[in-house]
This record gives structure tokens, C-alpha cells and sequence, in this order.
């Protein structure tokens, strides 16, 4: 089983290509501090930064309040039409009751700028991760993601992207090549090998049918689910964009087939009192994994040149990475071929 990273899209998007936009090198915490400041937070010196790499994030101590989070976006990721798509999708779960973190209102917006910078500031919340092994929790998790689809199919989202063979398959992959990404010695065998396994995920949407796409958390894993004693809330809805259903789900998985097809049976029970479960579906779980693992790929090429990212990934672009990544290719060629989980 592939260990999960986190999913980001590998396109820039701007409003105006020729703005010139700040690189986080100049996100100093005197500009993270002033920052909230200009919209009236009197912070009062501490500063946490968070695990992210693709933005920025941070807990800001509060003189008068407690602590609040504050995210600076990756200047040319996202049109700001994108990011406050989002932030609406986020609002209307919350208006719905369901566990999520919205973005706060400040000053009658979302989304703010201060020196070149856009950001946000989120409520902080606490919790543990979540024990997919347990069954109950995998039935409280399915119960809260169906009603989460159910929101999502009510409408879709119109600056977002789709999450497709393209979008995360053909366009990472002709990135990787394109700019000679894989040592020489290894370039034939990957190239070779992702082909194949482009087929293969071609052939598991083919079998999966016409499959609708509704508005999705995205990168819906443990890291981005606190869990309480009133149960889950999810966080981060960064990845949010249209999708099949299943690409909620199948990151809750591990294990064996056996186990796996348990631990689907449990999040069912739960999902599908609020949403109903296309079971052709399963045919996309072992493809949208191939596109996941080729997607992180290109994720790690494309920011590869900044140091932040060579000192957290020293192993990208080795040898004995690029040797891991296709025999990970074949095994996912081979379960591809193999036949879906089965519902019983």
C-alpha cells in the first residue's frame, strides 16, 4: 500500500500573468504579525508555523483572544475566484451543521492582501487523529461525508478544476518528461511504465461508466480530520474541486483487500443514509490512486527549486526514488488489472 501525500494541483493560475508576486521568501513573521494586524488582530508575538508546504500557515497568538490560524495562499496557484469558492463551499456545510472549519468574516470578507500576499484567518481547532480501524468511527466518518456529497451535488463549482486522467495523469506526466525530470538511465523504463498505467486507468473509468461529478473535500485523509468526543470535523478544503464521490472515500482505506472492503462496508453504512453510493465506482479506487502517485510527482518536480522543499524531500529526484516510483507503477498496473472491491 502507498503511503498517502498530499494532493495540490500542479497548474499555476492567475488573474494577471504579469503580476509580480511576492515568493513566501519574503513572509517574514514581522510580515505574518502585520499582516493580521491591518485587519485589527493584536497579536502579541507568538508564532507557530504549521505543517504545510504548499501554503503557508501559521497559529498566531492573540493578546486579547485566543489563538487564531492564519494561511497565506501560494502566490499564482489560485485565482482569487477560487480560493473564495471554497470558502463559500466551506459556509454552506457550516450553514447545513456539518463539522467543518469556515474561513472567518473579517471586515465583510474572506480573503484578504497585504503586501502582495493573500490570506486568510480560520478559528483554531483542536482534536486528535481520527482510528480508521474502528469501526464506529468509519461509520460516524461515512455519515458525515454523505451529507457532505449530498451538499456538494446541489451545485457545481465554476472556477475550480476537475479532478480527471488530465488534469492528474497527462499533464503531470508530460511536466516530468518535458523538463527531464527522471535520470536518463531510468527515463525509457518510466516512461514506459506510466504509459501502461495511464491505460489502465483509462480502462477503470471505462468500466466505472458515466460517473457524476459533485463538489469534493479533495484530499479527504487523516491528517485533515480532528477528531473530538463529539466526533470528526474536517479541515482544509484547499484541494476542494469537482470530482467522483469515491475520491472522498478511498483514502480511508488500508490494508489488504480484505481489510480494505471492511473498512468500506463500515464507511457505507454510514454514507449512504445521506448519499447514494454508485458501486461502478469501485473501479476507480485503485485508478485515482495511480493518478495520485504521478500527480505527487510532478507536485515535488515543480516546486523542487525551492529550498524549503529540498530540505523536507533530500530523497526526490535520486536515483533510488525515480527506481521506487516505477516498481510503485507496476504494482498499480497489476491491481488496476485486477477486479474491484466487491460490495457484499
Amino acid at each position: 500500500m502507498a503511503a498517502l501525500m498530499p494532493t495540490t494541483d500542479i497548474q499555476f493560475m492567475t488573474e494577471n500573468h504579469n503580476e509580480t508576486l511576492p515568493a513566501f521568501s519574503l513572509l517574514t513573521p514581522d510580515c505574518v504579525m502585520n499582516a493580521l494586524d491591518s485587519l485589527g488582530y493584536r497579536c502579541d508575538g507568538r508564532l507557530l508555523a504549521l505543517n504545510s508546504y504548499e501554503n503557508r500557515v501559521y497559529q498566531v497568538g492573540m493578546e486579547d483572544s485566543e489563538p487564531v490560524i492564519a494561511k497565506f495562499y501560494r502566490p499564482g496557484r489560485w485565482t482569487d475566484e477560487a480560493i473564495l469558492e471554497e470558502h463559500a463551499f466551506v459556509h454552506e456545510l457550516t450553514e447545513h451543521e456539518i463539522p467543518v472549519v469556515p474561513a472567518l468574516v473579517v471586515g465583510g470578507q474572506t480573503l484578504h492582501r497585504f503586501e502582495g500576499f493573500r490570506f486568510t484567518v480560520f478559528p483554531r481547532r483542536g482534536g486528535r487523529a481520527p482510528e480508521f480501524g474502528d469501526r464506529d468511527t468509519l461509520e460516524w466518518m461515512g455519515r458525515f461525508l454523505g451529507r457532505i456529497h449530498a451538499i456538494g451535488a446541489l451545485k457545481s463549482f465554476a472556477h475550480r478544476p476537475k479532478l480527471d486522467m488530465t488534469s492528474f495523469g497527462v499533464e503531470p506526466l508530460h511536466f516530468l518528461l518535458s523538463h527531464q525530470m527522471i535520470p536518463a538511465d531510468l527515463d525509457a523504463a518510466y516512461r514506459s511504465v506510466a504509459d501502461q498505467a495511464l491505460d489502465g486507468v483509462r480502462h477503470c473509468f471505462d468500466q466505472a461508466g458515466n460517473q457524476p461529478a459533485l463538489r469534493l473535500h479533495g484530499d479527504c485523509h487523516a491528517g485533515n480530520v480532528l477528531w473530538t468526543d463529539d466526533g470528526p470535523h474536517f479541515v482544509d478544503f484547499d484541494d476542494s474541486r469537482m470530482g467522483p464521490a469515491v475520491q472522498d472515500l478511498w483514502m480511508l482505506l488500508s490494508g489488504d483487500r480484505a481489510d480494505m472492503t471492511r473498512q468500506l462496508m463500515d464507511v457505507l453504512e454510514g454514507y449512504q443514509d445521506f448519499y447514494e453510493f454508485d458501486a461502478r465506482q469501485l473501479h476507480l479506487i485503485e485508478a485515482l490512486r495511480t493518478l495520485r502517485l504521478i500527480h505527487y510527482s510532478a507536485w515535488l518536480a515543480q516546486r523542487w527549486d525551492e529550498p524549503a522543499f529540498k530540505h523536507a524531500f533530500p530523497w526526490f529526484n535520486t536515483q533510488r526514488y525515480w527506481q521506487e516510483r516505477i516498481l510503485e507503477l507496476r504494482e498499480q498496473i497489476a491491481l488496476m488489472a485486477e477486479p474491484p472491491l466487491q460490495l457484499f
